[in-house]
């Protein structure tokens, strides 16, 4: 969790604050009243990637308030928002993840929150003062690839009927210069097992790019990428917002050259490729 301060005169510092969890498990956060006098606003950048740092943000958030002014504005970026995927309930019995995660949220009362592009729109309706960065603002971050887009050199590929209006909108943002096609995958949403994949589209020859918002263990775009280098796909690389790689980056080998993330989920520094798939991450600050 990184903050910041904000001053009357604009001026940005950044904030040390000392942490630690108890033998017990109990966060523990405390600041230094000192760094926050004569400040309009406090930025707090947090991944939320496990359930500790919810609670490391909630302990912060009370203690922030403890010591600054009323007036002062606190907001929020946690550019991977957990439990999105959780945005239904497939089988009778299970939670909304998605409306909890934005319950917590809400409660602590933000004056702005920062996601990078939702899983769906059910997040952003759910949080309160939200801004959602799309993913074609992202991708643009990236200029290299950007421009193999805007040269017409790379076809976008949706892995998904989920993925679908993403892969669209940016496609819309490149005025059309890149070729779209459509994937279909049929899933068992008990087991989650992918029992098929289904391209529609020539893919002989081509440079092919599959954009996703996650990537956890890889299994759509594995089984993906197989089916497109079976039907003479040239270069088969991979756009995905937020990139877990639970499963590490060696099951892409010989199916995806290259994969394209940013560093959402967890810091570069953490990211640890070993394989011989080429992976190129984009550090977005705010």
């Amino acid at each position: 969790m990184d903050i910041s301060t904000i001053d009357s005169n604009g001026k940005t510092n950044s904030v040390a604050y000392d942490s630690f969890t108890f033998s017990g498990g109990e966060e523990h956060v405390r600041f230094t009243p000192a760094d926050f006098q004569n400040i309009k606003t406090v930025k707090v950048h947090a991944r939320l990637n496990h359930s500790s740092s919810l609670i490391q943000l909630m302990i912060a958030m009370d203690a922030l308030k403890r010591i600054i002014h009323k007036d002062v504005a606190i907001e929020l970026t946690i550019p991977y928002f957990p439990y999105a995927r959780q945005d239904r309930v497939c089988v009778e019995g299970e939670a909304l993840g998605a409306a909890v995660i934005a319950n917590f949220i809400n409660n602590l009362r933000f004056d702005k929150v920062t996601i990078w592009d939702a899983h769906s729109d059910v997040s952003p309706a759910l949080l309160d003062n939200v801004t959602n960065v799309a993913q074609v603002d992202i991708l643009k971050e990236h200029a290299a690839l950007s421009q193999e887009i805007e040269d017409g050199e790379l076809m976008l590929v949706s892995p998904d009927a989920g993925a679908a209006k993403k892969t669209l909108k940016i496609a819309e943002a490149f005025e059309g210069k890149a070729a779209l096609i459509n994937a279909q995958k049929i899933r068992d949403v008990k087991t989650g097992k992918i029992l098929n994949t289904e391209v529609s589209g020539d893919v002989y020859r081509k440079k092919l790019l599959i954009v996703d918002d996650i990537c956890d263990g890889g299994r759509t775009f594995i089984e993906l990428a197989k089916v497109l280098k079976s039907k003479g796909a040239s270069e088969v690389s991979l756009f995905v917002t937020h990139g877990i790689f639970s499963k590490g980056f060696e099951v892409f080998e010989g199916l995806i050259d290259k994969i394209y993330t940013t560093d959402s989920f967890q810091a570069a520094s953490n990211i640890n490729n070993t394989s011989k798939t080429q992976l190129s991450i984009i550090e977005i600050k705010g």
